[in-house]
């Protein structure tokens, strides 16, 4: 997906359906925009991240571009707060304390080398989102996780136990992608 035209509201207006697609599951009124920008209507890769009081509450997403923008902004919302597995579902009486981002990929190009110290060393802190792929195992970190794990070699131990591989694993097929985001988060 190419960037998304620059607009002052473009955060508030990707915020706001994410919050409206959870509050409909749940039952709750949530006001629809009129009319919505062509560019919702493209195809997009979004994550959309939950947290309370500064702690994640769940985040889902999709690597790849393969529905409306919208769409898979509104699928992926329902989901983060309802179908992440490491967090019960959203009840009704924490949405208004949930503050929602939304993160927009670009698209993932692989990332090729030779070995892990090589992996490590083509890694940008703070830039890059990262897939890593072996065999069945798949794991991906935003680039928001380089605030927690600020050191190359750190974040790729973590993405490796993430994927379900012990944190020294390294094979010599084992497959890295990186992508980077657009980035928008609520006002508190």
């Amino acid at each position: 997906m190419t960037r998304l035209p620059e607009t002052p509201d473009k955060g508030a207006l990707l915020t706001a359906i994410a919050r409206a697609a959870i509050a409909r599951k749940l039952g709750q009124p949530a006001a629809m925009a009129a009319t919505r920008p062509d560019w919702l209507a493209s195809p997009g890769a979004v994550f959309v991240t939950l947290t309370q009081a500064g702690q994640l509450r769940g985040c889902i997403g999709s690597l790849e571009a393969w529905r409306p923008l919208a769409d898979d902004l509104e699928a992926n919302a329902r989901a983060a707060a309802f179908g992440d597995p490491r967090f019960p579902a959203l009840a009704a009486e924490e949405l208004a304390r949930t503050r929602v981002e939304v993160s927009i990929l670009s698209k993932p190009e692989p990332l090729p080398c030779t070995d892990e110290a090589d992996a490590v060393a083509k890694l940008r802190p703070g830039v890059d989102g990262v897939i890593l792929e072996w065999h069945r195992h798949r794991g991906t970190f935003l680039p928001q996780v380089w605030d927690q794990l600020p050191t190359p070699a750190s974040f790729l131990r973590h993405l490796k136990q993430k994927a379900g591989l012990p944190a020294d694993f390294w094979a010599d097929d084992v497959r890295l992608s990186r992508y980077t985001v657009e980035k928008f988060k609520e006002a508190p």
